[in-house]
């Protein structure tokens, strides 16, 4: 489907529409593992703000672990919120899940999967290709590829109302992760899907600023000024008005 196509889609099916991000070790070489833990996902539904989050430090309070115990108990912490998640997942198989660049093994959808494979020996419920949708590239498919400069999330970001204050960069959640900040790690991942869900419905209206606007999107939002389409209003009353005088 062609950009404007699929963004229609989504808007007939806002009420089974989440969005989704998590949080993770280095993507780097530098963990005991050969790939990174899943710290934390937040899943957004968009129709009625409500929040379904999952973390290792939420498990660990539910079974009783101490903060300065989480560390070594990492595998069965990691585990169970994935159970959790997928649990999720399996009860909401018509969903429609919006993301932002989680598209590869690296970091995506199928690193989740690996992870759960990984801890539980368990294949996960799968999301369908079908039923993910990157809202970066939605975003690049209306604006274009060089509307903003990278890094492209906090750009739009600083041009759309601002910096969230629990938002962190790549290198402060893995140096919080490392710091065992768990709660700070996971107040940036549900600020960047309140987010997401902020800058979606900027994007079904047109209405996101960005730093090279083509020529299109600038007489798009042109005409939809309030005072352009009072004139606009009055050009056809006017018209009208025409139209009967030179009928009687």
């Amino acid at each position: 489907m062609k950009t404007k196509e699929v963004l229609e889609h989504l808007k007939l099916n806002e009420s089974n529409l989440f969005s989704i991000h998590y949080s993770c070790q280095s993507l780097g070489d530098n963990n005991e593992g050969l790939s990174p833990r899943i710290t934390s996902i937040a899943v957004l539904h968009l129709a009625s703000s409500s929040m379904h989050s999952f973390s290792i430090h939420l498990v660990a309070e539910i079974k009783n672990v101490p903060k300065n115990s989480i560390a070594t108990k990492y595998d069965e912490l990691e585990k169970e919120m994935l159970i959790n998640f997928y649990d999720f997942v399996r009860s909401h198989q018509d969903s429609l899940w919006l993301h932002w660049n989680m598209s590869n093994i690296n970091f995506g959808f199928e690193a989740i999967e690996h992870r759960h494979k990984v801890l539980t020996g368990q294949d996960a419920p799968k999301i369908p290709d079908s039923k993910r949708f990157n809202l970066s590239s939605l975003i690049l498919g209306i604006y274009g590829q060089n509307c903003v400069e990278n890094p492209r999330m906090l750009n739009l970001m600083k041009l759309n109302g601002g910096v969230h204050r629990d938002l962190l960069s790549g290198t402060e959640e893995v140096e919080a992760f490392k710091q065992k900040e768990y709660v700070k790690l996971h107040k940036s991942t549900m600020c960047k899907v309140y987010w997401f869900q902020s800058i979606y419905y900027k994007l079904i209206k047109k209405k996101i600023k960005t730093t090279r606007t083509n020529i299109g999107n600038r007489v798009s939002e042109f005409l939809e000024k309030p005072e352009i389409k009072f004139l606009g209003f009055v050009s056809v009353i006017y018209s009208l008005y025409q139209l009967g005088s030179s009928v009687f």
